[in-house]
């Protein structure tokens, strides 16, 4: 009897052990559970890759898309061959890779910070069981998240790589007057002549560009479960190389023709060489004199320069997470 007696007080304090476990879990600080940290080092080890092969197509999908036509210190290109062979020759290959440290350094901890965040809140909302299928909705909801998160920690990187990327000029020296030698000088002397304004500047369109993230990444995760359930596999089952290229292809061609107009915007409110009294003076004013095709300026380098990007990024982070 003592012996009985005994074992439902060791069951008992076992169940109440685990409910209280169960109740952190779920408590205010409950998500910090879910951080994975490989998931941080898996978007900045794809981030830092793709933006050394690929940052030339970046540097030039920003000249285009700040190419207003009225602004005379804006070099002017014919198309992106046209682009690629005038930088090299004026500015030689380092021209070409202009702006990227800063670059660098945005997209690793961009890509970082979005995957560890998006990670973490869709843990969160499953519960830890990562089987569990969450719908469009609940995916763009975790991706938003992520999104505005990673801006307000990533957007005065952003700043100094746009305008060492429209920095047409010779090498500018450290603590020269005009001109930024780097990124490090860049910070300094934006938040010294234009404040903490200045080095969120671009941050209002920047949380348009929330939509963009949010919207591939639920086609992406979408596009996987859905294949996998046609398979009759589990949603979280791995895929296969060519698989995983071609959902992230896909996810980035549809967000990119949705919500590109917000990157020629938030490119030409962070750009030295126009001034603009805010978001929709800078709207009003391509509207009036460019129209439609004014938004759209610079798309053509950018999917040349995302798409295989984006590849190359989901590529390494599935790789680096695949335990």
């Amino acid at each position: 009897m003592a012996s009985t007696l005994k074992n439902h007080k060791t069951a008992a304090a076992a169940a109440a052990a685990t409910a209280g476990a169960a109740g952190a879990g779920k408590g205010s600080f409950g998500w910090l559970a879910h951080v994975k940290y490989e998931h941080l080092m898996a978007g900045i080890s794809g981030g830092v890759t793709s933006t050394l092969l690929l940052h030339p197509l970046d540097l030039i999908k920003i000249r285009f898309a700040v190419n207003d036509g009225r602004t005379a210190s804006v070099p002017q290109y014919r198309g992106l061959t046209s682009a690629f062979l005038t930088i090299f020759r004026q500015e030689g290959f380092r021209g070409l890779y202009k702006g990227v440290t800063p670059n660098m350094w945005g997209s690793g901890s961009a890509w970082g910070f979005y995957f560890m965040f998006y990670n973490t809140i869709k843990t969160w909302i499953q519960d830890g069981n990562t089987a569990q299928p969450l719908g469009p909705t609940l995916h763009m909801l975790a991706a938003a998240e992520a999104g505005v998160l990673t801006l307000a920690m990533t957007n005065p990187i952003w700043v100094v790589k746009t305008r060492l990327c429209l920095q047409c000029n010779e090498r500018v020296t450290a603590g020269s007057g005009t001109g930024y030698a780097g990124m490090v000088d860049g910070l300094t002397k934006i938040y010294r002549t234009e404040g903490i304004r200045g080095l969120y500047r671009g941050f209002v369109p920047g949380m348009f560009g929330v939509s963009h993230g949010a919207l591939q990444f639920m086609t992406y995760e979408e596009m996987k479960n859905k294949y996998n359930q046609h398979r009759k596999r589990p949603i979280d089952a791995k895929l296969t190389t060519s698989e995983y290229l071609t959902f992230a292809a896909v996810s980035k061609l549809i967000a990119a023709a949705g919500t590109y107009p917000y990157q020629v915007i938030r490119a030409r409110l962070q750009d030295q060489n126009h001034s603009y009294k805010g978001t929709w003076d800078c709207v009003k004013l391509t509207w009036r004199y460019e129209r439609v095709s004014g938004f759209y300026k610079g798309l053509w380098p950018y999917l040349v320069h995302v798409t295989p990007n984006i590849c190359l990024v989901m590529l390494i982070y599935e790789k680096f997470t695949n335990h």
